[in-house]
């Protein structure tokens, strides 16, 4: 590979923002390298992500799903959980996809290199390849996609074995007795869920008050009323002021309201969120500059001030999500493509925790409504309204529309319930169409089904539900 020759389109970091837009842009015509620290496309999301999270809490669903067939008339015997299968499983999932991907960028012409880069000038970087060996690249164009890292706290020293992150919980390389999660949010219920049904006893410790902060409570409460004996304690409004391992367990000390106490677990794992990877790229030598929390800020065309330099995914903001990523890596292929109207101008972006139940939400929340004084109209259906749900034995399930009290139309909308990640995409549809609560409740819906819940969530805001009465 020859250091003097200028690349038309560089992108750094081969995730879902990444290879789709190296895939969009080598369809549109540009010659594109796409470098990713893997032997194969894929990033975070595929290795050591989305993928193989989503494997192992199939796995746990399927175990809790068999628990409560009893009910219904069906008895199992405790399932035997072979860790090595499952292993094996998920990781023949990952090979697969990510095998899959290498394929696709060869069928698309796109060179693909393995290592490392980093700024040099605002026209060449520095790549390192899997071997250490260093050279520089010049390029007309460059897309940034270097994903996020998770987030540590002080005086909780990741080990990667007593205290650990999501990438050694996903390895799973045994199941702990006990386990410490710090952090509520969607990675820790995730992982936390995943290892109280294989058997750890969980407890987590989050500062806000709640699971999920920032999610509408309602949708909160389904998970918590179908789960409530899946964790051993949870500590809210809780900070964890140290953790340190002695004679292989870890000693934490936690703070809350009540003072100070010291808890000991097998294992802990770190879940607080995720940071951009800005350090790592010597930004400050392309003239680019990065906001307090690491973010580079880029326009609707996800340019940067650096016009032929741009920025997608976990680098550009929240939320951090592979599908946001995906939508914006296509934009920046269009734009440099010579697309004078391509933007991302998204309405909604959903948000899905993939527990069980799940939980899903998009456009704007209750609680958002709320905080901002905006006069809304929330309609909620329940599941046990629901012939479908009722089916499924699902009765704790709930759908709810976010309405234009004048207009009618929707501003956002969330469910909980068995598969909601299915459902959220008709209600983010309707926010990007402008669809109204009347174009919902027109638009016949098989029967049964659970998107029925969507149509009449719709039909409650309308005064005429078809499964529930309302007072006039």
């Amino acid at each position: 590979m020859s250091n003097t020759e200028k690349k038309q389109l560089i992108i750094l970091g081969a995730g879902p923002g990444g290879y789709a837009a190296a895939f969009r842009a080598a369809d549109l015509g540009i010659k594109v390298t796409l470098i990713g620290e893997e032997q194969n496309p894929g990033g975070v999301c595929l290795y050591r992500g989305c993928i193989p999270s989503k494997a192992l809490l199939h796995v746990s669903k399927m175990k809790q799903d068999a628990e409560g067939f009893g009910k219904m008339g069906l008895g199992f015997k405790s399932p035997k959980i072979d860790l090595k299968q499952i292993n094996s499983w998920k990781t023949g999932i990952v090979e697969k996809l990510t095998g899959g991907l290498g394929e696709l960028a060869k069928a698309h012409k796109i060179e693909y290199l393995q290592g490392k880069a980093k700024f040099l000038s605002e026209k060449e970087i520095e790549f390192t390849d899997s071997d250490g060996k260093t050279e520089s690249l010049h390029f007309d164009n460059l897309i940034l996609a270097t994903g996020s890292t998770p987030i540590s706290l002080p005086k909780v020293e990741m080990d990667g074995k007593n205290i650990i992150s999501s990438k050694e919980a996903l390895n799973m390389e045994k199941i702990p007795d006990s386990l410490l999660v710090i952090g509520g949010g969607y990675i820790g219920l995730e992982l936390g869920s995943v290892y109280a049904h294989l058997g750890s006893k969980v407890s987590i410790a989050e500062m806000w008050d709640g699971f999920l902060p920032g999610a509408d409570r309602d949708l909160v409460e389904v998970f918590t009323a179908a789960n409530p004996d899946l964790f051993e304690a949870t500590h809210f409004n809780t900070t964890v002021e140290s953790a340190t391992t002695k004679s292989g367990k870890v000693m934490v000390l936690m703070k809350n309201s009540e003072g100070k106490q010291e808890k000991t677990f097998e294992q802990v794992l770190l879940a607080i969120g995720r940071k951009p990877n800005s350090e790592i790229l010597q930004l400050e030598k392309a003239g680019i500059d990065v906001e307090d929390k690491g973010f580079v800020k880029v326009n609707e065309k996800q340019q940067t001030h650096i016009k032929h330099i741009y920025a997608i995914g976990d680098l550009v903001g929240e939320p951090m999500l592979a599908h946001k990523a995906t939508k914006q890596g296509r934009i920046a292929a269009e734009v440099i493509s010579g697309d004078a109207g391509a933007a991302y101008d998204a309405r909604a972006i959903p948000a899905v925790v993939f527990t069980n139940p799940e939980i899903a939400w998009c456009g704007l929340t209750e609680t958002e409504a709320k905080n901002a004084d905006k006069k809304v109209k929330v309609a909620k259906f329940p599941w046990s309204a629901s012939g479908r749900a009722l089916t499924m034995g699902l009765d704790k399930g709930l759908t709810k529309l976010i309405i234009d009290p004048k207009t009618g139309r929707i501003l956002g909308g969330g469910a909980a319930g068995k598969d909601v990640s299915s459902l959220i995409p008709e209600i983010v549809l309707a926010i990007e169409m402008g669809a109204t609560a009347e174009d919902l409740s027109l638009t016949i819906h098989p029967h049964p089904t659970l998107s029925e819940t969507v149509m009449e969530a719709a039909e409650m805001f309308l005064g005429s539900p078809t499964h529930l009465f309302r007072q006039k």
